[in-house]
Formats: structure tokens, C-alpha cells, sequence
């Protein structure tokens, strides 16, 4: 007896590749639907926002832009003692200009998040520190000095009972940054930087980047929630009944 196998092999073979070509749409779907998870999911890039900062305008690049807590005292001139401070977040941001160390350039500003109109600048070209060096008698070269202001910076965070940075606000405009360290029988003055309130055209653009920058960025948050609330409604729909109750709910409580 004879049998044929054509059938059976052409049948098996159709029904093979329908499976895999259905197996295939599946797995496509899946990275697909991977794909917009991660998409929304990912970080959101604020990048194109930031580089309309007016610090950047003139070239400047940031090379350090945190808060550290600062002393604020107030003081009528030069000659009179300053008042007892109070303790602030303020904002430091160093700009950096060129490359080589005899043409670069440093820029120091001061701001704060609770008042928009605190702005102070300090410029530092090779020039004017080799004149801050003498008086000070500064160990490091102008070409180190970004990254020694930066450490010291950074253990006025880290340190704040050994560290202390002072802003001394004089009514004229001008300010004086004093980094101290504490040495436990004494205080020594490590560093002092002058500083000037920036002009009104200068506060005005900063205010207006800020004001900017939070509304760009809130509406970016906002739209990838619109998107997130879309692929839960698809997905789960009573997940997201839930969430938006639980959002409800929070907001009655505050």
C-alpha cells in the first residue's frame, strides 16, 4: 500500500507559516507597544529649554550650577559692620569662556528661588585674578581656580559646620562672598570674591528665561501625562479609574 505525503506535508507546511507569520505580527505588536511604553516612560529631555538660559548667550558654558546654603548679612557701607544673617539656598552657577587658560574667562551668579529679583554677578578674567591672588595671597593658578571654587563649594554642602559661605550685601549694590572655615579655636577667611547686583536688564531676561523655562516644562509634563492616561485606558481601564481617584483624593487633602 501506497501513501501519498504531498498533502499532508503542503497542509503542514501552510499551516506552519500562517503560525509563524501570526507569531511574528504578535512579537511586531509587542515591540511596538514596548516601544511607546518606553517612549513615555523615558526621561523627558528639557535639554532644548535649558540652552535658552541667558547665562549662555555670550558664549559662556555652565561648569558647576547647584544650591548651596549661604549666610546673608546685610551691611549700610564698606566701612560699617554688618548686620547678623540669616541662612538662604542661594543658586550658584560658574560660567566658563575659552579654552586657553591666558584668554578664559569666569563667571560667577548668584540667585535665589525665593526672591526672583536676587541676582549677583562676580567676572574673574586672568587679569583681575592675578590682582585677587596678591591681595589674597591665592596659592593656585587662574587656570585651577574654577575647580578649587568649585570644591570649596561643594564642602560648604558637604561640611556645613567646618564650611561656611557668607554673602555680605552692601546697600550700594556690591557684595562681598567670604568662604570661612571653621577651625574650631577661630574662624579663617579662606577666600573673598566681589560681587554686584546685576543690572534691571539682566534680572528682567533671567526672571523671563525662569517663568519660561517652568511653563515649557510643565506643559511637556502635561502632555506625557495626556499620553500615559491614553495607554492606561486602553491597556487598564479600571487602573486608571483608580489612579485618577487616588489623584482626587489627594488634592481634597491638600
Amino acid at each position: 500500500m501506497s501513501y501519498s505525503y504531498g498533502g499532508y506535508a503542503g497542509g503542514y507546511a501552510q499551516s506552519h507559516h500562517s503560525q509563524t507569520s501570526g507569531h511574528r505580527e504578535q512579537r511586531g505588536h509587542q515591540n511596538a507597544n514596548e516601544g511607546d511604553r518606553s517612549s513615555l516612560l523615558g526621561a523627558l529631555d528639557f535639554q532644548p529649554i535649558y540652552e535658552m538660559d541667558p547665562s549662555l548667550s555670550d558664549g559662556h558654558r555652565a561648569v558647576y550650577d547647584r544650591e548651596v546654603q549661604f549666610e546673608l548679612r546685610t551691611q549700610e557701607s564698606a566701612e560699617k559692620p554688618h548686620d547678623v544673617g540669616t541662612t538662604e539656598g542661594v543658586k550658584v552657577k560658574v560660567l566658563s569662556m575659552g579654552e586657553d587658560s591666558s584668554h578664559l574667562s569666569l563667571r560667577i551668579e548668584l540667585s535665589s528661588e525665593c526672591d526672583l529679583f536676587f541676582h549677583y554677578t562676580c567676572n574673574i578674567n586672568s587679569v583681575g585674578y592675578q590682582s585677587l591672588q596678591e591681595e589674597q595671597k591665592l596659592m593656585c593658578e587662574f587656570r585651577d581656580f574654577a575647580p578649587t571654587l568649585m570644591r570649596m563649594l561643594n564642602k560648604c554642602i558637604k561640611e556645613p559646620q567646618s564650611y561656611m559661605a557668607v554673602l555680605i550685601i552692601q546697600r550700594d549694590g556690591n557684595a562681598v562672598l567670604e568662604f570661612i572655615q571653621n577651625m574650631e579655636y577661630k574662624f579663617v577667611e579662606l577666600l573673598a570674591l566681589p560681587f554686584k547686583e546685576s543690572p534691571e536688564h539682566i534680572i528682567r531676561q533671567h526672571i523671563s528665561f525662569r517663568y519660561n523655562s517652568l511653563k515649557s516644562r510643565l506643559a511637556m509634563m502635561q502632555t506625557r501625562l495626556q499620553d500615559v492616561n491614553a495607554l492606561v485606558k486602553v491597556k487598564n481601564p479600571s487602573l486608571l479609574l483608580q489612579l485618577q481617584r487616588s489623584a482626587s483624593d489627594m488634592s481634597h487633602h491638600q
